[in-house]
């Protein structure tokens, strides 16, 4: 389905983003992973495809993010699409708890990376008519207690998504997003243990999705490998629930 597509993936170190990886190549892509965390040459290797290329990169400094696209064009010579999935959650506060520092790294990297890729990713995608995908949430739509900023960035990525997609129309560019609700992945664990009560947590995670189990980030890359392809062509500035049902119907669910 992504057959010589070159595609840029920010965050892909690990979790949805390293499934989203694996789906890419599987499927025929050159995999660029952008990613603050380095990436040991063996676990590299085990994408498919002979193509590939981490790139341990500071997302929310332009410099870091301007070289990593200089040495993508000069290796690959094209980019066809940008998948902006580095995020981050923390902290587990409500608004007014949440400090300066906290809110503006949420910002910074949840949303001026996606500046930074697209400031510096457009020229490219406007001579491949490629694509842009970014990482959203359900919360995003929904909402979640005890995590307003978070909350705040994963709305703004809804909102810029639909925005970017009626500015980069003209050009054949489609700008999609993918929202998820409980997926099993490190960051996900890392967070439920860090809890006070961390078993309701974790049964209230396995519980949320009516079709059942909290599952693994594949999911999330099949969705993904679909709106990055051309069986998407005419899709954009859609924010793709894949989310089991989470945000369906009256539940208690603790």
């Amino acid at each position: 389905m992504l057959h010589h597509k070159i595609i840029v993936l920010t965050g892909g170190a690990d979790g949805i983003g390293w499934e989203c990886a694996k789906a890419y190549s599987k499927a025929g892509a050159t995999v660029c992973i952008l990613d603050q965390n380095p990436i040991a040459e063996s676990k590299l290797n085990e994408l498919e495809t002979a193509q590939k290329i981490a790139i341990t990169c500071n997302l929310v400094n332009e410099n870091d993010v301007k070289d990593a696209f200089k040495t993508i064009i000069e290796k690959f010579g094209v980019i066809d699409a940008i998948h902006n999935n580095a995020g981050i959650a923390h902290p587990s506060k409500t608004l007014d708890q949440t400090t300066d520092a906290e809110w503006d790294l949420l910002m910074d990297v949840n949303l001026k990376s996606i500046l930074y890729t697209t400031r510096h990713g457009i020229k490219h995608l406007k001579k491949t008519k490629g694509c842009i995908l970014n990482t959203s949430s359900m919360v995003g739509t929904i909402g979640q207690d005890n995590h307003a900023a978070y909350v705040a960035t994963k709305g703004a990525i809804n909102a810029l998504t639909k925005a970017m997609a009626l500015d980069y129309a003209p050009y054949k560019i489609r700008v999609n997003a993918v929202s998820p609700a409980a997926i099993n992945t490190p960051t996900l664990q890392s967070w439920s243990k860090e809890q006070p009560n961390k078993e309701e947590i974790q049964h209230y995670l396995d519980k949320l999705q009516p079709l059942g189990s909290m599952p693994a980030g594949d999911v999330i890359a099949d969705a993904c490998l679909f709106l990055l392809s051309d069986a998407a062509r005419f899709i954009t500035g859609t924010i793709l629930p894949v989310s089991g049902g989470a945000e369906l119907g009256y539940r208690t669910i603790i």
